[in-house]
């Protein structure tokens, strides 16, 4: 199979589908590796170390998409991007269809076969795919959640750690998954007063039992969260349905009750965010405020740490990627429920339930183990 990596092109993206590891996997599988020309510049990788494991150099996107059978990337589609897509070519990328109506339809009406990193899903429930970009993302948060509580950056000009005789900043989590764990982790360290809604007992009785003693856990509902709003000073949106639209818990009246200058790090900005103000951003202008509140909502939050994260993307996905190259995707579908589960969208039919239900697509919507047919 030919596969190719294009370039990304969202503002401020770093990362690359494929480091040389992946791409000298595919080519001792047999197949055909092709990356255009500075791909990896931004994780640090030279054209040269692709060439040395047998990949070849292109020059252009262009080129990349016209000749490569299975496309390997990092971020969506952009706009710019979508006119390059073709029929029953494979994309191996994160889609976060819910949140990109223009996007899904693109992706329909070019009758690709889109896998979506994020809903690639094992059959403990488990989503290896998202899961180290939601580690990254989940220690970015409260990073930039008190970089962002500076006053000169419009926030309360309270040090998240705090100092001798100065209470630290107050924390709340929303949501106790992979990235509310790991933002746990690093506000925690960072000496701040933590606070974990969830709705999962189990979750919270987990969180208590690993996490250290200035983590705190509450069970969410309508009247914790506001509670637990009006203390924070920074808040942290964790919450993921898989697939689907991110739910608002966060509301615009809110924001009334939260403390000028507090900040939101809505994490769930690529499923929509769970803030019901929250817009997506850019590393460029990565914050905007609305009535006193600062809200962060960089839709690629771990293309910040490229390097890192790239390498840590690629760990995970060459499995997978791997077996729909050697078997195709029919085969790896039917062989893998976990890859069948990433299936999105397959030659014009919508594959992906909430996202239908996001867009009143289920006239198209058909399941993934119904599109294997398709292939």
């Amino acid at each position: 199979m030919k596969i190719g990596c294009p370039k990304e092109i969202k503002n401020n993206e770093y990362r690359v589908g494929m480091t040389p590891a992946a791409a000298r996997a595919y080519v001792e599988a047999g197949h055909e590796v092709y990356v255009e020309r500075g791909a990896g510049i931004g994780s640090g990788i030279e054209d040269s170390e692709y060439e040395k494991v047998g990949a070849k150099i292109l020059q252009s996107a262009k080129e990349i998409w016209d000749l490569c059978e299975m496309i390997v990337k990092v971020k969506e589609p952009l706009p710019s991007e979508y006119d390059l897509m073709r029929d029953s070519q494979i994309l191996y990328t994160y889609f976060h269809l819910a949140a990109d109506e223009k996007l899904t339809r693109a992706c329909i009406e070019k009758k690709i076969i889109a896998i979506a990193y994020e809903t690639v899903q094992e059959s403990d429930g488990s989503l290896p795919l998202l899961k180290p970009m939601s580690e990254v993302a989940g220690r970015m948060a409260p990073l930039m959640g008190a970089y962002f509580l500076g006053k000169p950056r419009g926030g309360r000009g309270i040090l998240a750690t705090g100092v001798p005789g100065v209470f630290p900043a107050n924390v709340l989590i929303i949501g106790g998954g992979t990235v509310g764990t790991n933002a746990a982790k690093t506000a925690a360290g960072l000496g701040a007063n933590v606070t974990v809604l969830d709705i999962n007992v189990n979750t919270l009785e987990h969180l208590e039992n690993i996490l250290p003693p200035n983590v705190f856990t509450q069970f969410s509902n309508a009247h914790n969260l506001e509670i637990a709003l009006k203390k924070a000073d920074m808040v942290v949106g964790a919450v993921l349905i898989p697939g689907a639209k991110a739910p608002k818990l966060i509301t615009k009246e809110h924001l009334k009750i939260m403390k000028p200058g507090a900040v939101i790090v809505d994490v769930s900005i690529d499923q929509g965010g769970c803030a019901e103000t929250s817009k997506p951003t850019t590393h460029s202008e990565p914050t905007f405020v609305i009535d006193g509140v600062v809200h962060y909502c960089v839709a690629n939050m771990p293309g910040a740490y490229a390097r890192t994260s790239t390498f840590a993307l690629n760990h995970a996905t060459i499995r997978y990627g791997l077996e729909i190259a050697n078997k195709g995707v029919k085969k790896a579908c039917l062989d893998n429920p976990a890859i069948c589960k990433g299936l999105n969208v397959v030659k014009g039919k919508l594959t992906c339930e909430p996202v239908a239900r996001a867009f009143s697509m289920n006239n198209i919507c058909i399941s993934p183990e119904g599109a294997i047919d398709l292939l």
